[in-house]
């Protein structure tokens, strides 16, 4: 059962909401994430602050988002065991996207219409937020979204947790050639995501000398991957590195017959930025053994804030539990919110949490990050590798926290772009060129 852990403890305020219908909200106890008592908190108080928890709890993409939810709901009760935000609790109110773009536009609409919340925590895939950014956009509110993607986007009504292409992709491009072979087949899901992403790995390829020898897609939650290996086959004889943007149930059956079809890691070593330790516990570490992920964290990142967060989700939802990098980017996203509304002194204003959040920084698990002018996050880029128990030994790591590019510097039609908006001397803050 993909969501039977996701249960509320007594320090979250939540109302369930898949329906439309709420539950009655719990009052908010004054716990630590251990759950012992925290004398030195204060019991939040008064009328709750209501935020949006919006992500596919059913569907092909619920095998990865129901623990983003997770990972966002242990920030909220952490906040609320230590006093709350500007002394009150938060209350979530959480909505099913069901891996349904249209659905994803329509709760989110509600979330802000008709529940009233002051921002919203959600989304996954790139099509999700595609679906949801004329809502924010429309009616001027504010979205966290925690996923790495493809930039080329840049909204002044969403704040961007995940990497940026820079921050992610480029990076195990670049360790790629460097370690694994120039001949590249790239496989993903038909949608934003995957199709921009090998837009800019073919023109990296083209620029560092790589060569992409064949690119394939499957429809989301599509399992027919023999055509695929077949052409992977073909195109790679002797061996050769595969790229991976495949997301949700399309990975299991992938790197299950990827394996029987005997394209193991030490000639045809797969690198996913859509797979981590959560898909590795569900596919099987018996079929990623040895195969390559790029990401900003792991759980086997050993900083002391990852300790404590790993303690705190594993105490909350069972010891054979694990993090990845998306809940971290989620968890971190409900930490900078409340550092930008105590800034700006106000829930409800969304122009001032907006402006005060830029600059905002917080010792994450994966490392220190700072919210930049460009609502992206600075982040250390990490390449790990699956060892025997489904983990990642880290292989590779940027010295320190690498600043985000949403408008990419590879593909010709969005080189020399920028994002800052705190520039007032432009006409679009979102996408322009600096002056010569």
């Amino acid at each position: 059962m993909l969501y039977g852990s996701a249960t509320l403890g007594t320090s979250l305020l939540l109302k369930a909401c898949g329906g439309g219908t709420g539950g009655e909200s719990e009052p908010a106890a004054t716990t630590t994430p251990e759950g012992s008592p925290s004398p030195e908190a204060a019991a939040p108080s008064g009328e709750a602050i209501k935020v949006g928890i919006l992500h596919s709890l059913s569907g092909t993409m619920a095998i990865s988002e129901t623990t983003v939810v997770e990972a966002q709901e242990l920030a909220i009760e952490e906040i609320n065991a230590a006093g709350g935000v500007l002394g009150k609790p938060i209350e979530a109110v959480k909505e099913d996207g069901a891996s349904d773009w249209p659905t994803f536009a329509e709760k989110a609409a509600k979330l802000i219409d008709q529940d009233k919340v002051v921002a919203v925590f959600g989304c996954w895939t790139s099509a999700s937020r595609k679906a949801v950014l004329p809502v924010f956009e429309a009616k001027n509110h504010m979205l966290w979204y925690p996923l790495q993607y493809e930039g080329q986007e840049c909204s002044k009504n969403i704040f961007y947790t995940g990497a940026t292409p820079n921050q992610q992709i480029e990076p195990a491009v670049d360790w790629l050639l460097e370690n694994k072979g120039k001949k590249f087949f790239l496989v993903g899901s038909d949608y934003v995501f995957p199709r921009t992403a090998n837009t800019i790995i073919k023109e990296q390829l083209k620029v560092k000398g790589g060569e992409t020898v064949g690119e394939d897609y499957l429809p989301l939650g599509n399992t027919e991957v023999t055509p695929i290996i077949t052409k992977i086959k073909g195109a790679l004889p002797d061996g050769g590195v595969i790229f991976n943007t495949l997301n949700g149930d399309s990975n299991v059956a992938f790197f299950k017959q990827i394996q029987s079809a005997g394209l193991t890691p030490d000639k045809y070593p797969v690198m996913s930025v859509s797979v981590a330790e959560e898909e590795v516990r569900q596919i099987g570490k018996e079929y990623l053994l040895g195969q390559y992920a790029s990401w900003n964290y792991f759980q086997t990142v050993d900083t002391p804030a990852n300790a404590k967060f790993v303690a705190a989700f594993k105490a909350k939802y069972g010891e054979d539990r694990v993090t990845n990098d998306p809940m971290e980017a989620a968890y971190i996203s409900v930490y900078l919110w409340k550092a930008a509304v105590e800034a700006a002194g106000t829930a409800d204003d969304l122009e001032k949490v907006r402006a005060a959040a830029i600059g905002k920084s917080f010792d994450a698990p994966g490392g220190m990050v700072e919210m930049k002018p460009n609502h992206h996050i600075s982040k250390t880029v990490r390449i790990g590798q699956v060892n025997k128990d489904g983990l990642f030994d880290i292989v590779w790591a940027t010295e320190g926290p690498i600043d985000p590019i949403p408008w990419n510097q590879f593909v010709p039609d969005t080189k020399g772009y920028t994002c800052d908006w705190t520039r007032t001397d432009v006409e679009n803050p979102g996408k322009f060129k600096e002056k010569a």
